[in-house]
């Protein structure tokens, strides 16, 4: 079974409003959408913004759910001045910008205590990714590329270019990595697929809510295409 986890309705109303629903469940405040979508099972559910709301999504899909991948979809801002708005970015690797503890001699990004910090997606299914984007016939670029996510919206071009600068990332969302994080300590595959929707500079206030809903119909056209390809 697939999980899929998008911290916006408009990150997965239409992924909803395509099943087949056979059950839901609410837990810890976020609804668990059971059934079938191209004739494949998956749960599909909102889990709210941010780091937290999305790792406690994603352990409760694991453990409640018993998936056997997690696809995380939605939107982002680019770090990629190849990347443009609308163009897709499939996760190579994901790591969280806003980890710092750098008072104690870490480097930016690091998790003490942790064997690694920077989580690598699944190999099939960033084939499966890509080759659903050529199957869905989707006019737009999709690039392979690094998530970095943290709990801010990144909407300068002295913070886009840090964050580009410290940790070579493609793109910035607040969701991703912590997915990552929590799938890859439970040994469960995952993926982080973002449709860009601004250029996380001083545009991004005015670019995030005219290209929002044009960047989510690409994230959810390409995970239709996945879900029947999965």
């Amino acid at each position: 079974m697939l999980g899929i986890i998008g911290a916006m309705e408009i990150e997965v109303a239409t992924l909803i409003d395509a099943m087949e629903i056979s059950k839901k469940e609410t837990k810890a405040g976020m609804t668990f959408c059971c059934g079938k979508i191209e004739g494949k099972d998956v749960v599909v559910v909102k889990s709210g913004v941010g780091k937290v709301n999305a790792a406690m999504c994603t352990q409760i899909l694991i453990d409640d759910f018993d998936v056997d991948a997690v696809v995380n979809t939605g939107v982002a801002g680019s770090l990629n001045n190849d990347i443009d708005i609308c163009d897709v970015v499939v996760s190579t690797k994901a790591q969280q910008h806003d980890m710092d503890v750098t008072a104690l001699g870490y480097d930016r990004g690091i998790i003490p205590d942790m064997e690694k910090s920077v989580f690598e997606a699944d190999s099939k299914l960033i084939d499966l990714a890509k080759k659903s984007a050529k199957d869905a016939g989707l006019d737009i670029n999709v690039f392979e590329g690094k998530v970095l996510s943290g709990d801010q919206f990144i909407g300068t071009e002295e913070a886009k270019n840090f964050l580009k600068k410290e940790f070579a990332g493609d793109c910035a969302e607040m969701e991703g990595a912590a997915i990552a994080h929590t799938a890859s300590l439970n040994g469960v595959p995952f993926i982080v697929i973002r449709a860009i929707s601004d250029k996380a500079d001083g545009g991004a206030e005015m670019d995030y809510p005219t290209f929002e809903k044009k960047a989510a119909k690409n994230s959810i056209s390409l995970m239709k295409q996945i879900i029947k390809n999965y």
